[in-house]
């Protein structure tokens, strides 16, 4: 008599589990299942050459061993799968005969060895393994077809970081280009075949990528101040501080796959599903060469800086230093002189606040801020108002979220010490037109402080172009750690600015008659600084030099477009701020559902975005809301995110209507 034994993949302990997949109960007399899978045990066991447990490598179905971690997911709503099929909701939307459920897709083990596979750091990998099923572009696919590029005969790295095969060892074997491979590479408007053949041979002449057109984007930060635009493959580099350094390939696509490789965290899974984070404006995921810095400082540098003669203080003072160094340069200072470390934005607000405002404000003099500004370029003016007896006036914004600017001559006066503007708003991503705002200040002999949380990953800064008086910015914003940030001024204000905190670091020699302090910036960093988070700002903002501050405004222009004229297409869904000029945001409310019930829903799909007023009241109420569904960009999203983002809104809809 010979047994035919069933096996499968999933646990077995009742037949009401084979039923599950397909297989029918054991037939009445014969034994039950847990009787049938010890004899099978003890049958296998007892073959030669087996002992403890071994099957031959066969894979048997036994009682008491744990399931796979990721087993076979139910079906779900068609829209849910735009992630991984991209563009199948809008389709649907427009079809509405298509099946409204479809099976999902299994999660395969490969994908998940991948996906926990410990991150290098991307933009250093020649060729990133794809996942299975990962994300690809919403493009159609190309009719081109499969181009062999020869091996680069140089030995030496590329320029460019995305093309560095060099670690290659098949010298005889060229390398064949699929068409997913030129699909991607046309995405993205990144060369291949013969074009990617020239291209390492330092001959971009010979390339036959289409030019972009030269048109101006009317965004005037990418703009070139209008007399280069700056398109994929021209990108100008006039806003580093030190042009010898990181400044960015001319002809340097952004790779966002490549990039996304550097970010461990969006490896992550909420509730079953990939992470999609869409919530930069909050706080923006760091990459691992951050993460790195951060632990080799704590590994082979922690020390208190400057005072000492051991070796691991001396690191700690060039550590820290040359993240002073990096700020400068990165925001176009002239000196790290001009830069003070501080906890973020905030702080850095209430030190100007505290110490210079406190100077120079008095009774009857009036301060000015617009009425986009975060809680935290208000509440330290109001409280200073309130002290002195000043005055704030509020610059007005139109119906799309953009500061009136012809108002703003008409708010300054005699009595006006200072304009206190941001860049960009953390609530409707509105860019305002700083260098307008600062000309216009200066013109009446008027102080300009600009708040660049938002901006200053999102777009070019430069101190010196602009002429500000004091910017501001935290690192967490900008792929650093949280609990850093920095304030600039400008060296003739910082060295008559009162000191604003006593204590060690930050004093020359103390009796009890009298105190002498350090110069600028010393003497506004008493007691013992965020040294290792400092130096991890360094390696952020680093980080983004390599990659390109224009090639990522350029990038998530492209993407902000995408999202809004995306979102447009979901019926009750109001945008909130709808500025020519903007950067990152796509605030929103969706009619039958409040703030919280979206994000929670979008939650459950994986998709982190802020609801709330966002610490920004003032200016949701100017739009007679008072909180937003606030999903925010970066460089390392993608429209396949966003076409997820909406489909979720799109099936919160149609269950209104059910």
């Amino acid at each position: 008599m010979t047994t035919q034994l069933i096996t499968n993949n999933l646990p077995v302990g009742s037949s009401t589990e084979l039923d599950k997949v397909g297989v029918a109960q054991a037939p009445t007399g014969l034994p039950d299942l847990t009787t049938i899978t010890q004899l099978a045990n003890e049958f296998f066991s007892a073959l030669p050459g087996l002992g403890n447990g071994q099957t031959s490598g066969l894979n048997l179905d036994i009682p008491n061993i744990a399931p796979p971690p990721h087993s076979p997911q139910p079906a779900e709503n068609v829209t849910a799968l735009s992630g991984r099929a991209p563009n199948i909701a809008f389709q649907k939307g427009l079809n509405p005969e298509l099946p409204d459920h479809i099976p999902n897709l299994p999660d395969y083990p490969e994908r998940r060895a991948i996906a926990s596979a410990p991150i290098i750091g991307g933009a250093n990998i020649p060729k990133p393994p794809f996942e299975p099923h990962a994300p690809r572009v919403a493009h159609p696919q190309p009719s081109i077809p499969v181009v062999a590029a020869k091996q680069p005969e140089a030995s030496t790295d590329s320029p460019f970081y995305f093309l560095n095969d060099h670690t290659r060892t098949t010298s005889q074997q060229d390398y064949a280009i699929s068409h997913h491979e030129a699909d991607i590479a046309q995405s993205f408007h990144l060369p291949y075949g013969d074009d990617l053949t020239h291209l390492l041979k330092n001959d971009p002449s010979q390339t036959s990528a289409a030019k972009p057109q030269q048109s101006a984007s009317g965004f005037y930060f990418l703009d070139d101040f209008h007399s280069n635009p700056p398109q994929a493959g021209n990108i100008p580099a006039h806003y580093h501080a030190d042009k010898t350094q990181f400044t960015p390939s001319h002809q340097q696509p952004l790779d966002v796959f490549a990039i996304r490789k550097d970010f461990p965290i969006l490896q992550e899974r909420v509730n079953g599903r990939p992470l999609v984070w869409f919530d930069n404006a909050a706080t923006t995921q760091k990459p691992q060469s951050v993460i790195d810095r951060i632990a080799y400082f704590y590994q082979h540098e922690n020390s208190n800086i400057h005072r000492a003669a051991h070796e691991l203080a001396a690191r700690a003072t060039d550590a820290y230093e040359h993240a002073r160094n990096v700020v400068a340069r990165f925001i176009g200072a002239r000196s790290a002189k001009e830069i003070i470390f501080v906890r973020g934005t905030t702080e850095g607000i209430n030190l100007i606040a505290k110490t210079w405002g406190e100077q120079n404000i008095g009774e009857g003099d009036e301060i000015i801020v617009s009425n986009l500004e975060h809680h935290a370029n208000i509440v330290p003016w109001y409280q200073l108002a309130q002290k002195v007896g000043a005055k704030l006036r509020v610059i007005p914004v139109d119906d799309t979220g953009q500061i009136i600017l012809e108002e703003l001559p008409k708010l300054i006066n005699e009595r006006t010490k200072l304009v206190s503007v941001t860049q960009v708003s953390n609530a409707l991503g509105t860019v305002t037109p700083i260098p307008e705002i600062i000309n216009i200040a200066h013109a009446r002999g008027v102080r300009v402080l600009v708040d660049a949380a938002q901006s200053v990953s999102h777009i070019p800064t430069n101190v010196q172009s602009i002429d500000a008086d004091f910017l501001v910015f935290s690192g967490h914003k900008v792929f650093g750690p949280t609990g850093i940030g920095a304030v600039y001024a400008k060296p003739e204000i910082l060295d008559n600015m009162p000191v604003w905190e006593g204590g060690g670091n930050m004093i020359q020699d103390v009796t009890f008659e009298h105190v002498i302090y350090q110069p600028a910036p010393n003497k506004f960093e008493a007691g013992t600084g965020n040294i290792a988070d400092a130096v991890g700002l360094g390696a952020a903002l680093e980080y983004v030099e390599r990659i390109g501050i224009q090639n990522i405004a350029t990038y998530e222009h492209a993407l902000l477009e995408y999202g809004q004229n995306a979102l447009a297409s979901v019926s009750g869904l109001r945008l909130i701020g709808t500025a020519l000029n903007k950067a990152s945001v796509m605030s929103f409310t969706l009619e039958g559902y409040s703030t919280e019930q979206v994000g929670k829903a979008l939650n459950e799909h994986g998709i982190a975005v802020r609801s709330g007023h966002h610490c920004a009241q003032p200016i949701l109420r100017r739009f007679g809301v008072e909180q937003t569904v606030r999903p925010s960009l970066a460089f390392y999203n993608t429209t396949e995110e966003i076409d997820l983002l909406v489909a979720v809104l799109h099936q919160l809809r149609r269950k209104k209507h059910v």
